[in-house]
């Protein structure tokens, strides 16, 4: 079974063991050292709040990390597709910011042009509403 379809209403990426597993485990992990810190407190009691913490700190980290490294991978994908589709924007691609651009990913190759004028003349920065201006869907099934 293939990837679903994508659009603006479905293109969020969840991936289940990590948001619906990983992340309300370590978060109650957290709960559950606090509370005992609050009913007996001690240094061990203590040292395993912090302990909790770090652990669900690593795990949002980590996602964000990976995150950040994908967005500037697009960031070099679409330049190049943008050079080679609309070279006449080439001097303007460094005044796009990084959210624009992880939003443009998912124009067609016929409308990420005139998009990507527009978000650059009328200066838009919001993700949700440049996505929403994308007619023809460009899937990006490799995203983290």
């Amino acid at each position: 079974m293939g990837e679903p379809q994508q659009s603006f209403e479905h293109h969020a990426k969840v991936v289940p063991v990590f948001h619906y597993f990983v992340l309300p485990v370590l978060l109650l992990y957290v709960v559950w050292r606090l509370y005992g810190l609050i009913v007996g407190f001690s240094l061990d009691a203590a040292i395993a709040v912090v302990i909790a913490v770090v652990l669900l700190l690593i795990a949002v980290f980590a996602r964000r990390f990976a995150l950040s490294a994908q967005d500037r991978v697009i960031r070099l994908e679409e330049r190049l597709r943008l050079a080679d589709l609309a070279p006449e924007l080439q001097p303007r691609l460094d005044e796009l910011t990084i959210e624009q651009v992880v939003a443009l990913r998912f124009a067609s190759d016929a409308e990420v042009a005139a998009l990507t004028r527009k978000v650059l003349d009328e200066k838009l920065n919001d993700r949700k509403a440049i996505k929403q201006q994308i007619q023809h869907w460009r899937p990006d099934h490799a995203r983290l």
